[in-house]
C-alpha cells in the first residue's frame, strides 16, 4: 500500500508517521494508517491509536510538513521478586510488541542478579518463555528442612498398666477400672524401639542452608526391672520374669505380682516389691505396702494399705481403715475411713464421715448415677471434687477444701529451704574471696573460693527457677472446683483457695468456683449469673 506524501519512518524503536502536503491525495483515516504500519512491518508493535486518529485527522487538513509518533517497538519485559524467607522466587514476564522476546538465558540471567542458584525450574522457564508472557509464576523453590524424628517406643503387650495420670477435655484424670492384674510371662515381647529419623537440611533459593533439627535417639532406660534388651535385637525389649507388666516413659517394668486369699493374722503383715492381688478381704489392723499396685477383690476392714502404684478396692474401706496410693486410688465406698491419693481418688458410690485428701481430684458416685453422695468428713483436693449429692439434711458438717496440694507445698518449702543455704554458702564464699585478695593467698585457694562460689551461684539459679515453676503450680490452684450434679442439701464449710465460704442452704446441679475477685461463686448447671455465695 502507497499513500501519497506519507511514509513510516524508526528511531530509538520510535515509529514515526512523517507526511508531507499532497494536494489531490484523497482524504486517510486510521484504519489506512494501521493498514500501512502493519504492511510495513510495524504490525506488532504497541500502536497508539488515538496518535493515528490525531495523524489522520492531520494529514487531511494540512498544509506544512508534519511528524507524529504512532507506535513504539517494545522488548519483553522481565520482572522477578524473591519471598522475604528466601523460600520462592517469583517470575512476571509482559510480552514483547514488537521488539526482543523473552529468552531462557535471559530469564537465567536475571535469577543469577538476584542470587537464585537453588530449586530453579528450567522446563518451566523454558515453557514460559515459548508462551511469551505470564504473571507472578513461580519459577523457583527452596526446600524446607525436615526435622528428625526422636526414637519413640511402641508397647507389644495388649494389657500394660499406665501410672501416669491424664487429663480428658473437661479436665478430668482419664482412670479405667482395674478388675483384674495383666500378666506376662518370662521372654514376653514387651516394647519396640523405634529408632530415630535424622533430619534433612533445607536450602533456600539463595542457597542458604536451613538446618534441620536432629532426631533425638533415645535408649531404653537403664533403670528397667523384670526386663531386658534382647540380645538379638537391640531395639526390642523383653521380660526376664514373670509378672505385671508396667508402662514408664522408655520402657516397661516387670513387677512380681503376690497373689493372697485375704490378709489376716495367718499371713501376717505384707511388705511386697511388686503388685499384690488379693482375693479377699485386709481385715482389722492388718498391713499391707507394696512397691507397685495393690488390688483387693474384697473389702479393707480396718486395714492399712499403701501402694507405690494404683490402689484398686473392689469392695468398700469401712472400720477406720486408712489407704494411701502414690496414684489412683478407686474404691467403692468408704465410712469412717481415710483416703489418700498422689493423683486422684475415685469412690464409685458414697463416702461417709471419711477423710479423702487428693493433690489432684476426687471423684464421687462413678458407678452409682445420681446416687452418688459425700455425707460428713473432710475432703481436700488439689483441683477438683465432682459429686452428685453433697451432704443430707441431718449429716454433719462437711469440710471441703480445694486448691490446696500438701505436695506441692512442702516441694516449695524444701526448695526455700535450700535457696536460704545456697544464699548463705555464696554470702560465706564471697566473704572469703575477698579476704584472700586483701590478705594474700599464698595457698593459692583463690582460685578454688571462685569455682565453689561459681558452682553455688548455678545451683542457686536452678533453686529459683524450680521456686517459680513450683509457685506457678500453686497458682493454677486458683482454678479449683467443687462440681455437683445434682445438689447440695446438708451442711458443709467450703474453702477454694485462700476464700471461704458456708453453704447453709440446699443448691441445684452447678459448680462452686473463684471469680475474679477471689469470691466463691456458685454457677448454676442450668446457666444464670454467677451467684456470690457466703
Amino acid at each position: 500500500m502507497t499513500i501519497p506524501g506519507i511514509e513510516l519512518n524508526e528511531a530509538d524503536s520510535k515509529v514515526l508517521l512523517v507526511s508531507q502536503p499532497a494536494p489531490g491525495r484523497a482524504p486517510v483515516d486510521a484504519a489506512q494508517l494501521r493498514a500501512l504500519l502493519e504492511e510495513r512491518g510495524f504490525g506488532a508493535c504497541a500502536i497508539d491509536d488515538v496518535a493515528l486518529a490525531s495523524a489522520a485527522s492531520m494529514c487531511n487538513s494540512q498544509t506544512e510538513p508534519l511528524g507524529v509518533q504512532v507506535a513504539v517497538r517494545k522488548d519483553a519485559v522481565l520482572a522477578l521478586q524473591v519471598a522475604a524467607d528466601g523460600m520462592q522466587a517469583t517470575l512476571s514476564l509482559t510480552a514483547a510488541c514488537g521488539g526482543a522476546p523473552a529468552t531462557v538465558p535471559a530469564v537465567l540471567q536475571l535469577l543469577s542478579r538476584f542470587g537464585v542458584a537453588a530449586g530453579i525450574d528450567h522446563a518451566l522457564i523454558a515453557r514460559i518463555c515459548a508462551d511469551g508472557q505470564t504473571t507472578e509464576q513461580v519459577v523457583a523453590t527452596g526446600t524446607p528442612a525436615r526435622d528428625g524424628v526422636d526414637a519413640r517406643f511402641e508397647p507389644l503387650v495388649p494389657k500394660i498398666v499406665d501410672r501416669a495420670p491424664k487429663l480428658d477435655s473437661n479436665g478430668h484424670i482419664d482412670y479405667r477400672e482395674h478388675g483384674e492384674i495383666p500378666v506376662v510371662q518370662a521372654g514376653v515381647p514387651l516394647m519396640r524401639r523405634i529408632p530415630a529419623v535424622p533430619g534433612v537440611d533445607g536450602i533456600t533459593v539463595l542457597g542458604r542452608t536451613l538446618a534441620a533439627r536432629k532426631g533425638r535417639d533415645i535408649p531404653f532406660s537403664r533403670k528397667i526391672q523384670g526386663a531386658q534388651v534382647s540380645p538379638e535385637d537391640p531395639d526390642l525389649l523383653v521380660s526376664t520374669v514373670s509378672g505385671q507388666p508396667v508402662l514408664s516413659r522408655d520402657g516397661v517394668d516387670v513387677e512380681g505380682v503376690l497373689r493372697l486369699r485375704e490378709v489376716n493374722m495367718a499371713s501376717g503383715n505384707i511388705h511386697f516389691d511388686g503388685t499384690v492381688h488379693v482375693s479377699g478381704d485386709v481385715v482389722q489392723g492388718m498391713k499391707v505396702d507394696a512397691t507397685g499396685d495393690i488390688l483387693v477383690d474384697g473389702l479393707v476392714d480396718g486395714g492399712h494399705l499403701d501402694a507405690g502404684g494404683n490402689l484398686t478396692i473392689k469392695g468398700g474401706v469401712i472400720g477406720h481403715g486408712s489407704v494411701h496410693a502414690a496414684g489412683t486410688l478407686q474404691v467403692r465406698f468408704a465410712q469412717g475411713a481415710t483416703l489418700q491419693a498422689g493423683a486422684l481418688i475415685v469412690v464409685a458410690d458414697m463416702a461417709m464421715d471419711s477423710v479423702l485428701q487428693s493433690d489432684q481430684q476426687i471423684l464421687i458416685g462413678t458407678g452409682a448415677g445420681a446416687r452418688g453422695r459425700l455425707i460428713g468428713g473432710m475432703a481436700s483436693a488439689g483441683m477438683l471434687l465432682r459429686v452428685p449429692w453433697l451432704g443430707t439434711p441431718k449429716s454433719a458438717l462437711a469440710k471441703i477444701t480445694l486448691g490446696a496440694n500438701a505436695s506441692l507445698d512442702a516441694r516449695l518449702a524444701d526448695v526455700m529451704h535450700h535457696i536460704d543455704e545456697e544464699k548463705a554458702s555464696e554470702a560465706n564464699l564471697d566473704k572469703l574471696a575477698r579476704q584472700l585478695k586483701s590478705t594474700g593467698d599464698p595457698k593459692h585457694l583463690l582460685q578454688r573460693v571462685n569455682a565453689s562460689r561459681q558452682h553455688v551461684v548455678e545451683e542457686w539459679g536452678k533453686s529459683l527457677a524450680e521456686k517459680a515453676e513450683i509457685e506457678k503450680e500453686i497458682a493454677e490452684e486458683r482454678k479449683a472446683r467443687l462440681e455437683v450434679t445434682v445438689g447440695v442439701e446438708g451442711a458443709v464449710d467450703l474453702r477454694i483457695f485462700h476464700s471461704q465460704a458456708r453453704l447453709r442452704r440446699e443448691f441445684g446441679a452447678g459448680r462452686f468456683v473463684l471469680d475474679d475477685s477471689d469470691r466463691i461463686v456458685f454457677c448454676r448447671a442450668d446457666g444464670g449469673e454467677p451467684e456470690t455465695v457466703h
